[in-house]
């Protein structure tokens, strides 16, 4: 596993080094927060990163969201001090654990793995979601190529649905494909609204 630590402090740095050296975990690196560094922590493609705050203040921990935005990828984030706010913007950032107070080697393997999992449980529901919106997209362009096959053919619900499955088919084109191109080219046809030429 390719782990990268992002600290300014040497000193937290390599408790967490010697902590995942300890866990069986060699293929680590050292990001200091400054420069190009989200750059450096692209290229290396991580598979999990560590963030380090310390006493973050509001920019600091700014970047390092914008960073877990940037990256899509588990992080967690161990900081001295938090309130509501800096909890509720690492969640919305995406953060998968947000260690308060936690800094310790006894605790840096657990908190990696539980970001680990944690990430991936909602990257799944994340994909689940948008699966989920895409078909219900692609229902309402065939309902909607329905309608205009009933409309302007005076077919049944049914008939136009065989319609639209077979032209797919026949076509080689998946069925919102013919659905979609249908719908387009009804919004062509149609006369201009307002009496514009």
């Amino acid at each position: 596993m390719r782990i990268a630590i992002v600290d300014d402090s040497g000193m937290r740095a390599s408790i967490l080094r010697d902590a995942l050296l300890e866990a069986g975990y060699d293929d680590i690196e050292v990001f200091a927060p400054h420069g190009a560094f989200v750059a450096r922590l692209e290229r290396m493609a991580p598979d999990i990163v560590l963030m380090d705050l310390g006493d973050p203040s509001r920019d600091s921990l700014e970047e390092m969201l914008t960073v877990s935005r940037a990256l899509e990828r588990p992080i967690a984030m161990f900081v001295d001090r938090s309130d509501e706010a800096m909890i509720g913007a690492a969640i919305d950032a995406g953060v998968s654990a947000y260690v308060v107070d936690g800094l310790r080697k006894d605790r840096v393997k657990p908190i990696l793995e539980l970001a680990i999992r944690r990430f991936n449980a909602f990257a799944a529901l994340r994909a689940e979601r948008d699966e989920a919106r895409n078909a219900l997209a692609d229902r309402r362009k065939i309902d909607q190529a329905r309608t205009i096959l009933r409309g302007s053919r005076g077919l049944s619900e049914a008939h136009a649905y065989a319609l639209l499955r077979s032209t797919a088919m026949s076509n080689g084109r998946k069925l919102v494909e013919v659905a979609d191109a249908l719908t387009t080219a009804h919004a062509l046809l149609q006369p201009p609204k307002g009496g514009a030429r």
